[in-house]
């Protein structure tokens, strides 16, 4: 699969900014320096109403464990980095459809995504109706909040706009094609008595690629064999 966004932005609303500080830095860190991709991180907190304690969050209607983030401080940040709804909206849930490569690849073709990291026992759910395109999950298990989720879509997305990565890069990795990637090896020959295959040694390319591809099936086919069902 090879690159298909262009100069990309991707909105990140949360209650926690100082969490993506992961994301200023390597090969995702230089590229937003290059301009090739446009970050920006929200405090939503910075929207509510109570500018006297800068709550974002309450009980929840019916009882139970825990705090709700509430609606209004999440609209109006919302209203304010997006009016004309141009970004792909998305909440960072555990109840959401289950990220996959497909997904990064569908979401890479978008000008513009917009996450927002809920925390706490969870977001109110007018806000989710009246202002969310989709749900995503990054996996079945439940975490303090959004901000993780929210750096590995943006991670997963941001590899596939033009420039942050070569081509060759994206290609021969793991789910580029449906399958798991093959080992990868380098310097030294042999390490520790253990040998580099022989036939990434040989210089034929041809040889080369006939192990890759086979080395690929087999380890799908150990740990990942659904992938070969579809």
């Amino acid at each position: 699969m090879y690159a298909i966004g262009l100069n990309m932005k991707i909105t990140i609303l949360t209650l926690f900014p100082e969490m993506f500080e992961p994301l200023k830095q390597s090969i995702i860190g230089r590229a937003a320096e290059s301009g090739k991709l446009n970050i920006n991180i929200v405090n939503i907190r910075d929207y509510t109403d109570d500018k006297k304690h800068f709550k974002c969050d309450d009980y929840p209607f019916g009882g139970g464990a825990g705090m709700v983030m509430m609606p209004q401080p999440i609209a109006s940040a919302i209203e304010d980095v997006d009016p004309d709804h141009n970004a792909r909206r998305i909440f960072m849930s555990p109840k959401g459809a289950t990220f996959t490569q497909q997904k990064a690849f569908e979401l890479a073709a978008c000008e513009h995504i917009l996450l927002l990291c809920g925390h706490y026992e969870g977001v109110d759910q007018r806000v989710i109706d009246m202002f969310i395109d989709e749900e995503i999950s990054i996996g079945d298990y439940v975490l303090t909040g959004g901000e993780l989720p929210a750096m590995v879509v943006c991670d997963t997305v941001a590899r596939y706009v033009d420039g942050v990565l070569s081509q060759g890069s994206l290609v021969d990795e793991s789910f580029a094609d449906g399958a798991l990637e093959y080992p990868q090896y380098t310097r030294p020959a042999v390490f520790r008595g253990v040998p580099v295959p022989e036939v990434l040694l040989s210089g034929n390319h041809q040889k080369v690629a006939e192990w890759r591809r086979k080395e690929s099936e087999r380890i799908t086919k150990e740990r990942r064999p659904d992938l070969l069902k579809k």
